[in-house]
């Protein structure tokens, strides 16, 4: 079963810390985003292995996108 790591505000993608096919734990950070002078990390919501990265640093996210996709 997969889980979805979404995004939960307007922002740009300021970094990307993981790809495709990394192992990750819950907690780690996918990437950070900026928003308003602000950086704010995005955890992955389980443990598990990305099987879909849906960011590029330098791109833009509105609420409710799909960041990434651990399975």
């Amino acid at each position: 079963m997969s889980d979805d790591v979404v995004a939960e505000m307007v922002a740009n993608v300021w970094k990307v810390m993981v790809s495709a096919g990394d192992a990750v734990k819950e907690g780690d950070a996918i990437c950070i985003l900026e928003s308003m002078k602000m950086e704010i990390p995005v955890e992955a919501v389980s443990s598990g292995t990305i099987v879909q990265l849906n960011v590029v640093e330098g791109g833009l996210v509105q609420e409710g996108d799909v960041i990434a996709v651990i399975d």
